[in-house]
């Protein structure tokens, strides 16, 4: 025995939405109902990307179509849509590679949050250009975009020009370095509560459409932790190796050694550059020769030793640091100060190990995830 389209609709519309009271059916919820046999599936639409009732009413409908009609298999077959966020498009199908003139791409990531991973990203990429190579910067931290308000040009809009009928998009600008961010399409106090796909399909559109031109590096702030971003940046881009940012303390350094157990796993298989240890001392500006180890001493050091991986650079706690993100003058633009002096041997230290990995080792290849 089968069911039919009728009777899966009829009975859901027993299922009220919490917010407005109607049927999801009568809403236009409901839609792409197969049926096979006993195996029903369909789609649920909703109107908002951050609908707090989706897993209560994808409950409530297998609990009503369980009870009602015998045998029915549907379990794991009803799918979400959501619309798409405000300014951003399914990613089209460009006619050129947008990384085809990039020639090295670092991820900078952390375990964990707070370990000041955007301000290192940040610095880093205002160094190597003040270095005088070409560096872009990709803001993936998709949840929590900060590199606009770090380079002060929160409230710009990128330039888009069309060619070939896609919309390339114009990288930001600002102390030599090229930039694209979520937060240049969202206004800064919305909060972005999206799901897997959104977000994922939302970084692959700023990466494919991105009009980078010529690059020596392209850095990629990633969000704290693993997660479906991660996954996206292998697989859309070629990584040429990652650094992990970590503060001293062990909380922070056995999330580091989860970071570092990402990238060399066996199906990313992306090198790792080295270590950057944040927040390694605290150094009064006007006392340049003092250090306050407040979150422990050379805990990143001894992580990089175990590891066997280079430290690329302690950067101080000094209080310009906190003030150049907040105001967006990033503190590597002073070299003359102790923590631009310290970003300026950090990005010395970043070439030399791209140019050793690029010596000794093959060129990475996009990721290939397979599912068994």
């Amino acid at each position: 025995m089968s069911f039919s389209t009728n009777q899966i609709l009829q009975v859901l519309r027993g299922v009220k939405h919490p917010e407005t009271g109607e049927d999801i059916v009568g809403m236009g919820m409901v839609d792409d109902v197969v049926i096979e046999g006993k195996n029903v599936g369909f789609s649920l639409k909703f109107k908002k990307p951050n609908d707090p009732f989706v897993g209560s009413l994808k409950k409530a409908c297998v609990k009503i179509l369980e009870d009602n009609l015998d045998g029915i298999d549907i379990r794991g077959n009803i799918k979400e849509r959501f619309p798409k966020p405000k300014g951003m498009h399914t990613p089209p199908e460009p006619s050129r590679d947008s990384m085809e003139h990039v020639k090295n791409v670092i991820a900078v990531a952390s375990g964990k949050g707070g370990v000041g991973k955007s301000t290192v990203a940040s610095n880093l990429a205002v160094s190597l250009a003040k270095s005088g190579a070409k560096v872009g910067l990709i803001d993936a931290d998709i949840f929590g975009p900060s590199i606009p308000k770090m380079f002060n040009v929160e409230g710009q809009r990128p330039m888009v020009k069309k060619e070939d009928n896609v919309d390339w998009i114009e990288p930001v600008e600002n102390y030599g370095v090229k930039m694209l961010s979520i937060g240049f399409f969202v206004k800064p106090e919305d909060a972005l509560v999206w799901r897997g796909p959104m977000a994922t399909g939302a970084l692959q559109q700023i990466i494919r459409q991105g009009d980078w031109g010529e690059l020596d590096y392209l850095l990629i702030d990633l969000p704290p932790g693993t997660s479906d971003i991660h996954l996206t940046i292998v697989q859309e881009m070629a990584i040429t190796g990652a650094i992990i940012v970590s503060t001293p303390q062990a909380v922070a350094i056995a999330d580091a050694i989860k970071g570092i157990r990402m990238f060399t796993g066996k199906q990313i298989n992306v090198p790792i550059l080295g270590l950057v240890e944040n927040m390694a001392w605290f150094t009064p500006e006007e006392l340049p020769d003092n250090k306050y180890y407040l979150f422990g001493k050379e805990g990143v050091k001894h992580l990089a030793d175990a590891e066997k991986v280079a430290l690329l650079g302690q950067i101080p706690i000094v209080q310009s640091v906190r003030e150049g993100g907040d105001t967006g003058h990033p503190a590597a633009s002073d070299e003359d100060s102790i923590v631009g002096a310290a970003f300026k041997d950090l990005a010395d230290e970043v070439k030399q190990a791209i140019e050793m990995r690029n010596a000794t080792q093959e060129p990475t290849q996009r990721v290939e995830i397979k599912h068994k």
